[in-house]
């Protein structure tokens, strides 16, 4: 066991632009694309994801999260609790027990779910498992035992690959990538969220017949609402609230406008080394079991980042985060490491809304609101989590949080159903049972449409 932990910390420790050509080439051959086109794929995904990060890391990163930390010095604004970012989050999780064993568990979960026909997705995303680890290691900690921490973790990702199932067709259509799904622990966790809001919304008179998306702004505007002049407008408005000096507000204002243009760019060309795969393995699997349906590869959900609304949001939301947790009663966190990563939060958010700027505001403020407030329950738990692996607290420190994924409302009731002993444990997993029996039966019902449309053609 020993010998095979260390295997894949080598593996994880190459980076997801080193070993993602490594899978896509032996996906590739394996499905019988060829030599040649799998390694061109491999390859070409290898440089979007180096593409993805050097846009997210060098400018959304270095430039918004300087930006709020400056409101908060102008403001003088001070709260317990240290967001310390999903690096730290991440680096928590796979330092942990549970984490020591993620990436096995988590390909044999795939795997499983594959051979039972209770998911459509081969999930090759496997440095995202660390947000099942860190829900994992929640649970060990709240219930003092390892193994039900190991449950927990597993009912985690079967959730996940479920909802990813679920909302692959919308982000195929919405995101424009096709045969993928982002079975994402953080990103995917606030899909159900969307879909009951967006119900309610339907619901009501008026307020239901509200649409603002990128199409309905640049038809207004012209030129002006391209997503190009948007990003740098509110970038501009960020800096002034700041404080910026004039240098300093033009070129944040340059920054975003530049990450609303670059980052679909960057998952364009990921997607062009992507496609070739996906469809080979969707065709060798359809072609032996007439029960699969359609196979999709599940992803990073930094692939759908770029989604002109989803940025848009985001950044329309920093600010307003900022001034919900110093006025939102109970909560401790001061969000900061982790504001860059708040576009994650509406990667699904946006396909479930059709593309609705408004609707997508009325749920981003309502699972910010909640996320503040589920980070300072789950800070204890994080902080101990953090003690237990020798984490360097920041200075001063006395309780660390964040919002990826100390902010996840799937971690935060899968951790509080555990605390409540036995029973909470066996309702997650039923949860998660009935989860991938539904999924088995929509998977067989969607599969022989398919067949029965191929057979009318």
């Amino acid at each position: 066991m020993d010998a095979i932990i260390k295997v894949f910390q080598f593996i994880q420790g190459l980076g997801v632009s080193v070993v993602m050509p490594i899978v896509i080439f032996i996906i590739g051959c394996a499905f019988r694309t060829g030599v040649g086109k799998s390694l061109r794929a491999g390859l070409t995904v290898g440089v979007g994801f180096i593409g993805l990060n050097l846009v997210i890391n060098s400018l959304l990163g270095t430039s918004l999260s300087p930006a709020v930390q400056a409101m908060v010095d102008r403001y003088g604004l001070s709260l317990s609790t240290i967001d310390v970012g999903w690096p730290a989050s991440a680096a928590i999780a796979m330092g942990s027990t549970v984490g020591l064993i993620i990436i096995p568990l988590g390909l044999l979960v795939n795997i499983v779910m594959l051979l039972t026909n209770t998911t459509q997705t081969v999930d090759v995303d496997i440095w995202d498992y660390w947000h099942f680890a860190f829900t994992g290691a929640l649970v060990a900690i709240i219930t003092d035992t390892l193994w039900l921490g190991i449950i927990a973790a597993v009912v985690n990702m079967v959730i996940i690959m479920v909802l990813g199932d679920v909302t692959a067709p919308e982000v195929e259509k919405s995101l424009d990538l096709p045969g993928v799904s982002l079975p994402h622990g953080f990103t995917t966790a606030y899909a159900p969220i969307a879909m009951v809001i967006n119900k309610l919304i339907d619901m009501i008179p008026g307020v239901r017949d509200i649409n603002i998306n990128m199409d309905t702004v640049q038809r207004r505007f012209g030129v002006f609402g391209e997503p190009i002049l948007v990003g740098t407008f509110l970038g501009i408005i960020i800096g002034i609230i700041a404080g910026y000096d004039v240098t300093e507000v033009l070129t944040l204002g340059i920054s975003l406008g530049a990450v609303l243009v670059l980052i679909p760019k960057m998952a364009a060309l990921l997607m062009e080394g992507l496609i070739p795969i996906s469809d080979a393995a969707s065709e060798f699997i359809q072609g032996r079991f007439q029960n699969r349906g359609k196979i999709y590869i599940g992803l990073d959900s930094a692939v759908g980042v770029g989604h002109p609304v989803t940025l848009a949001i985001s950044f329309i939301l920093v600010p307003l985060l900022i001034f919900l947790a110093v006025v939102l009663p109970g909560n401790t966190v001061m969000p900061f490491a982790d504001l860059a990563v708040i576009p994650w939060m509406f990667v699904l958010i946006t396909p479930i809304v059709k593309e609705n700027g408004f609707r997508g505001l009325i749920v981003g403020l309502i699972v910010l609101v909640f996320g503040l407030w589920i980070a300072t329950d789950l800070a204890p738990m994080i902080t101990t989590a953090a003690n237990n692996v020798n984490f360097q607290m920041p200075e001063g420190a006395s309780q660390i949080s964040s919002i990826c994924d100390g902010a996840n409302p799937l971690t935060w009731a899968l951790v509080r159903l555990n605390g409540l002993g036995y029973i909470g444990t066996g309702v997650g997993a039923f949860v998660a049972a009935a989860m991938a029996i539904w999924n088995r039966n929509r998977i067989k019902k969607e599969a022989s449409q398919l067949h029965d449309g191929g057979e009318a053609a």
